[in-house]
């Protein structure tokens, strides 16, 4: 997503150097600051026996679509990666691993081959095609299909299928972040004849599904609920669910959830909000579970016109913020401070890692405390606000609202209104690729991800001329250049130096404010176990992981 977009690699005591299985512990990165971390873990013990039914919430609302190539945000990517694979799986550490593809090799620095699996099989029983996969990716191409990651195609010539379950990317250039992409929603495959069918209503309650994951799209109740059904035929054995069926609720009301998962009528959820947290630590019916995340917590300008545009005013604002309350009694403690736009977790399984580090550490220091001298200094140059800043958030969103209520009281103490306006879910999902809705706001409170280890493809999102998310058009050809560089550089090094210097480059002038780093927090109930706890739950068929545990 807007920010919303790229997971990490890591590893617990071993070459990748930080967190693994649930008896590891984690710490802050290198320059991570903030207040130390609580135990993080990556996944529950496998739930080992049946179980009918498992209730799963949705905080941020039902999704618009489960088409892969449009899916862009945390409700419709928790349901969609368990209904269609990818060419390559995440794994709850962050590693990556085979997916639908045995094996994805570059054969010199523009040949990229993929090896597909021979027994993989659609819902219907037909098998997946190397012109399965040829056309998942290419309509990502097609303006008509509105897909979000089709900059990863970029610098692909062509896709053919060279063998009866081969397919070969030839690129114009070498490109680092292309086999890490196919872990991703763009990696997910679907059936062609399915979705020329379906046309623009593929992904859709009406249009439905068509792919090869442990689950199949079952009822879709709009307003209410989206079923999944067992795919008792999976081609993973190891994996087929014990669960039967997976519903997804679409609870917004923090108060609501927290509720129904202490009663019971929920099993379990991703992205809590912290207000529950504390209840839901003591709860009986279950447990909380906290685990490390590549999530960013930012404040970014709506349109180029709003005076939120200008970086003087967001470097103001910043400075009012007492960021160790701000981690401590909005975040509870689940959080750290964050220096530029993506934290360092995204690189941990970087072979350049360390210098990736040390690049992050030579950043700016973030303002832990107030300095309201200085914010008044930098208000007074710039653009002239005059009127109450429009801030936006999901309704129903308590940890969205504490935040801004806390931000907007730090910026009256230099004279800034802000009036925060609360837009219903699906409102607040679509803005992040339709300017019209983004019109009469000046900021938007964003909670983030990066959705494979690859900072480079994330912040150009963001930073280059023509970034999905780019929203006030801001330039700057130096970062641009050297974000270019860091995708098609052969060597780990040299694409750590290009990063590196790109993200000095961009980090002090790029319109945002960099509130937080947040750790990921899931609650489940203790008759089931086996879900992952990491933010990699985003890119793996994580419900296929859960059993029950016979309490």
């Amino acid at each position: 997503m807007p920010p919303r977009a790229t997971h990490a690699a890591l590893a617990c005591a071993g070459l990748l150097g930080l967190l693994t299985t649930s008896a590891c512990t984690s710490s802050p990165a290198p320059g991570a600051g903030g207040p130390a971390s609580p135990r993080l873990t990556t996944t529950t013990p496998r739930g080992t026996a049946p179980v009918d039914r498992i209730t799963w919430a949705l905080p941020y609302g039902e999704p618009t679509t489960l088409d892969p190539a449009k899916v862009g945000d945390y409700s419709p990517q928790t349901v969609e990666a368990n209904l269609c694979d990818t060419l390559t799986r995440m794994n709850a550490d962050f590693t990556l691993a085979p997916g639908l593809a045995t094996k994805v090799a570059w054969k010199g620095p523009r040949t990229l081959v993929l090896d597909l699996r021979p027994d993989v099989k659609f819902w219907d029983g037909s098998p997946m095609t190397p012109q399965d996969v040829i056309h998942s990716l290419e309509r990502q191409k097609d303006p008509k299909t509105q897909a979000l990651y089709g900059n990863y195609l970029s610098t692909v010539a062509t896709i053919r299928a060279t063998g009866p379950h081969q397919v070969t990317l030839r690129t114009k250039v070498y490109d680092q972040s292309l086999p890490k992409a196919l872990s991703t929603s763009f990696g997910a495959v679907s059936q062609q004849s399915y979705v020329r069918r379906a046309g623009g209503g593929y992904g859709t309650a009406k249009g439905g599904l068509m792919c090869t994951g442990p689950f199949k799209l079952g009822a879709w109740k709009s307003g209410d609920s989206i079923t999944m059904t067992r795919n008792d035929a999976y081609w993973d054995r190891e994996l087929r669910p014990k669960a039967a069926e997976v519903v997804f609720k679409f609870l917004t009301n923090s108060n609501t959830l927290t509720s129904a998962l202490l009663s019971g009528e929920v099993d379990g959820s991703y992205e809590l909000p912290p207000s529950g947290a504390t209840a839901l630590a003591r709860a009986g019916t279950g447990a909380l579970h906290l685990g490390p995340s590549t999530q960013n917590v930012l404040l970014i300008p709506g349109n180029a016109a709003s005076p939120a545009a200008d970086r003087r005013l967001l470097d103001a604002l910043s400075l009012t913020l007492d960021r160790t309350a701000l981690i401590k009694n909005v975040f509870h403690g689940d959080a750290t401070t964050l220096k530029s736009l993506v934290p360092p977790l995204t690189w941990r399984g970087d072979p350049a890692a360390t210098q990736l580090d040390a690049a992050y550490q030579a950043l700016p220091a973030v303002p832990e405390k107030p300095d309201l001298a200085k914010a008044k200094q930098l208000l007074a140059q710039a653009r002239p606000v005059g009127r109450p800043l429009v801030a936006a958030i999901p309704a129903g969103d308590q940890k969205g609202l504490q935040v801004l209520t806390f931000l907007q009281a730090s910026a009256k103490k230099i004279g800034v209104d802000l009036t925060i306006r609360q837009l219903q879910p699906t409102e607040m999902s679509s803005l992040f690729y339709d300017p019209s809705i983004r019109e009469g706001l000046d900021l938007v409170l964003t909670f983030g991800y990066v959705s494979m280890p690859d900072p480079a493809s994330y912040v150009e999102q963001m930073v280059a001329p023509r970034g999905l998310f780019n929203w006030t058009g801001y330039r700057n050809p130096e970062a641009t250049r050297l974000l270019g560089q860091a995708r098609t550089a052969q060597d780990p090094a040299a694409s750590a130096k290009a990063y590196a210097d790109a993200q000095a480059s961009f980090t002090p002038t790029v319109p945002a404010v960099f509130l937080a780093a947040t750790h990921e927090r899931m609650f489940l109930n203790k008759r089931i176990s086996g879900a992952p706890t990491s933010f990699a739950y985003m890119g793996m068929p994580w419900a296929a992981y859960l059993g029950g545990t016979g309490r």
